[in-house]
């Protein structure tokens, strides 16, 4: 459960810790730390698997006391890591959360997701089920150099016209955006999003809190060194000086 102001959710279910799409800019870095594992390489690396994920859901569906608040995936990693393809631990957990009626929430940059169009149908039918792709940039390459372990923009837009024709209610959110970097891509990302069914838009600005700053900047330098002084002075403007909030 989390109480943020800035979160539209109280609670969220994180199958996974860590993540292999080794985004430069991701806000959950810092939670690798709490496993005494690090918030740069081990973070994309080493990952952390909650074999009784589904169990346990099950068990807090059924509980006195469950109001059935909608329950966000990825709150803090992407529920659809590589390893969930043998797992399926978010698969069991949107099992429980169908078999409940549970209303649920995604957030994604997954091309694994479309194959649980099926169970997503199913939640559609019974409750409030959604799942935003998360694009930040409508060109590959700019993306690959960012986000070097996701799957290509392309990819997230296809699964994304897969459940929507599934009838599962899909939106992108264009998150992060950097100054200075990718918003330039803004009309590209929604007008693509649009086109395979999108329903609904976010966005995000970046944040660096704690070590997510260093890992950035660090990561920037050696990914796109000819523009990181200018993302850097352009989020300063954005946040009266400062580079997060």
């Amino acid at each position: 459960t989390n109480d943020s102001p800035d979160l539209p959710f109280r609670h969220s279910v994180n199958p996974y810790r860590g993540c292999t799409h080794a985004c430069a800019y991701c806000y959950a870095r810092p939670t690798h730390e709490y496993l005494g594992l690090g918030a740069g390489t081990d973070f994309d690396t080493r990952l952390v698997a909650k074999l009784r994920a589904p169990e346990l859901l099950r068990g807090k569906l059924a509980g006195k006391g469950w109001r059935f608040e909608t329950i966000a995936f990825s709150g803090d990693t992407d529920c659809y890591q590589p390893i969930e393809a043998h797992y399926r631990l978010t698969r069991g957990c949107l099992e429980a959360c169908r078999d409940a009626s549970q209303p649920v929430m995604i957030i994604t940059k997954s091309f694994l997701i479309s194959r649980d169009a099926d169970v997503l149908a199913e939640l559609a039918r019974r409750t409030r089920a959604s799942v935003a792709f998360s694009v930040a940039f409508d060109d590959d390459d700019l993306a690959r150099a960012v986000e070097p372990g996701a799957p290509r923009p392309s990819k997230r837009f296809e699964a994304m016209r897969i459940l929507a024709d599934a009838g599962v209610r899909c939106g992108v959110m264009v998150a992060p955006i950097i100054p200075g970097l990718n918003e330039d891509a803004i009309p590209a990302v929604l007008e693509r999003a649009r086109e395979h069914g999108a329903r609904f838009a976010d966005s995000i600005l970046l944040r660096l809190p704690h070590s997510v700053r260093h890992v950035f900047l660090e990561r920037m330098r050696a990914a796109l060194p000819d523009r990181v002084r200018r993302i850097e002075s352009r989020l300063r403007d954005a946040r009266a000086g400062a580079l997060t909030e």
